[in-house]
């Protein structure tokens, strides 16, 4: 079973998150549980918190198909020592989130060296921010996405990804979730049936896939290795169609969330139905 949906405005409050997902026909979702793009923010009553649970036992959303994403403005592996304490509060009460809205996985970007250390002490720092929040919660999974290796951004190798949780302590706790516009533009050829079994043989041999916890499906403007992450509707960019269905065919990614993040909102309920169409 493929879980489809698309990262789902909380406008009003998170408990309207299953209700706009059910509107456009989606079996997952993703959300910001608060302001992306503020270090601070306001609180979900318990009110609220019953809200959203009820909400997703209405319309039939389990947590294994719910993918929260956390801030923007976090950097687990940020050299600055007050950033990176800052990154560890705002990550922590991400989790505690997760913990208070019933769900199991927080989707978060690795983190960013900067320009100020070299990536394996990086990489390090970042493994040692995830054991910290860990320690401090239970029942939420980390999940790491991965980046396009734009600027100073770590973790667009499966290779520097499996640097992340090698470190980790708590196995049962971390996973990967893989965005496709992102793998495309840090190398990874997933536009054609031979790069596609490459890039999977590869994730397999390093990772592994026991590790997927979700994916972002993405096109993308730019081309193979630029490194620079701009998505694009289904079909519209330098993946093509040919990688969605693939994809909708490839039993291994059933039963994990598969969210959209395409440019156009207005597109999702039509690209959910045309993925369907071809599992």
């Amino acid at each position: 079973m493929k879980y489809i949906g698309a990262h789902i405005s909380v406008s009003g409050g998170v408990s309207n998150a299953p209700i706009n997902a059910n509107a456009i026909g989606a079996k997952a979702f993703a959300l910001f549980t608060r302001n992306p793009s503020r270090w601070h923010s306001t609180a979900i009553s318990d009110k609220e918190a019953e809200a959203f649970k009820h909400n997703c036992d209405l319309y039939g959303y389990t947590p294994q198909q719910i993918l929260p994403h956390d801030s923007y403005l976090i950097n687990l592996g940020a050299p600055d020592t007050e950033k990176l304490q800052k990154s560890r509060d705002a990550f922590l009460d991400e989790m505690n989130r997760c913990i208070q809205l019933g769900l199991t996985m927080l989707n978060f970007h690795p983190g960013s060296h900067l320009n100020l250390m070299n990536t394996d002490d990086c990489l390090d720092l970042i493994a040692d921010s995830i054991n910290s929040v860990l320690e401090k919660t239970s029942g939420v999974k980390a999940v790491i996405e991965n980046t396009a290796g734009q600027g100073s951004n770590l973790g667009f190798s499966f290779a520097q990804i499996a640097h992340i949780i090698d470190r980790v302590d708590d196995k049962s706790r971390i996973g990967v979730c893989i965005d496709s516009c992102h793998a495309f533009a840090a190398g990874y050829d997933l536009s054609t049936p031979e790069g596609y079994e490459a890039t999977w043989n590869e994730f397999s041999d390093t990772i592994g896939f026991n590790y997927l916890s979700g994916m972002h499906l993405n096109d993308t403007k730019k081309g193979l290795a630029s490194k620079v992450d701009r998505h694009e509707s289904l079909g519209k960019g330098m993946l093509g169609e040919n990688f969605f269905k693939m994809l909708m065919a490839d039993p291994r990614f059933d039963e994990i969330p598969l969210i959209l993040e395409t440019p156009n909102e207005e597109l999702w309920a039509e690209e959910i139905k045309w993925l369907y169409s071809l599992t």
